[in-house]
């Protein structure tokens, strides 16, 4: 009876796991199906490239688009990878258990935050923080792409909020997961706590932190709304970390509503160049998680 039930559980979970992996190959197919006439009709290499984005005359090119997700994504790395990594590190090594149990519930709360609840602060807070601060630096007479307040650095501080549960959890993990004869040795030979930490520990987590990192990077790169509320949403290859922007998540979601024929094709052709960006990143995260990360270590 008992290795009946097992074989039932074992046979349940295939399923399930079979179930998972025929639903992502559903949704690729389908989002190749209906992209491939734009870029078929735009040309592939003009339609990666192309800088100029105007879906109702028919012209599509998702270049600028790219260099700004990727720009947005970046300057939340830089500004959300130190913090996180920071807060991983005063949760496994220096916070006292009293602290520790009120900051790990309301790190991990900021991922169950809606990303709309994310764009209205950036909206109150963060955009007129940023407009100040550009006028501060260049008076009045300031480009309008990067005057108003709404641009890359306003969606970056935005994702690098909403990244941080990503990277602290595992990174906290990771630190968690080194072999305590490590920390001991270190301390042994006369080490500070501090130089334990940076010169063993944060080496020996290394990969763990970083496929928290490349994890953190597919949900900056995949956010949608936030971004659209305090990007700008210009069509245009940024100037500066000031300058508006339009993503490609937030191009789909912005235009989906109206678009017909061709147009709506070339929308579904941008989730391709989307969905191949985060298969890209999760990949390389498996990739690195297999070749010693926190499962390993």
């Amino acid at each position: 009876m008992r290795k009946l039930k097992e074989k039932i559980a074992e046979k349940t979970l295939l399923v399930v796991s079979l179930i998972s992996v025929l639903a992502l190959g559903l949704i690729g197919v389908f989002i190749f199906r209906e992209g491939w006439p734009a870029i078929r009709e735009t040309g592939l290499l003009n339609f990666i490239f192309g800088t100029t984005w105007e879906g109702t005359k028919g012209i599509f090119g998702v270049g600028a688009m790219i260099i700004g997700s990727v720009l947005v994504t970046f300057v939340a790395l830089v500004i959300g990878v130190p913090l996180g990594l920071a807060v991983a590190v005063f949760l496994a090594e220096i916070a006292p258990t009293r602290i520790a149990r009120l900051v790990r519930p309301a790190t991990t709360l900021l991922a169950g935050i809606p990303s709309v609840v994310y764009g209205l602060f950036g909206l109150i807070i963060v955009v007129p923080f940023v407009r100040f601060l550009t006028q501060k630096i260049y008076g009045s007479q300031a480009d309008p792409l990067i005057s108003s307040g709404y641009g890359v650095l306003a969606a970056a501080i935005i994702l690098a909020i909403m990244i941080l549960p990503t990277i602290v959890n595992i990174a906290e993990d990771a630190i968690r997961a080194v072999p305590r004869e490590y920390k001991e040795g270190s301390l042994a030979l006369g080490a500070t706590h501090w130089q334990t930490i940076i010169k063993v520990l944060m080496p020996a987590a290394g990969s763990g932190i970083v496929a928290g990192v490349v994890l953190a990077m597919g949900r900056a790169i995949g956010e949608t709304m936030a971004v659209i509320m305090v990007a700008g949403n210009a069509v245009v290859i940024p100037i500066s970390i000031l300058s508006k922007v339009r993503t490609l998540t937030g191009n789909i979601a912005i235009e989906m509503s109206y678009a017909q024929g061709l147009h709506s094709n070339a929308l579904f052709a941008t989730g391709i160049v989307l969905f191949v960006f985060i298969m890209l990143i999760n990949a390389l995260a498996s990739y690195i998680i297999k070749r010693g990360g926190i499962i390993n270590e």
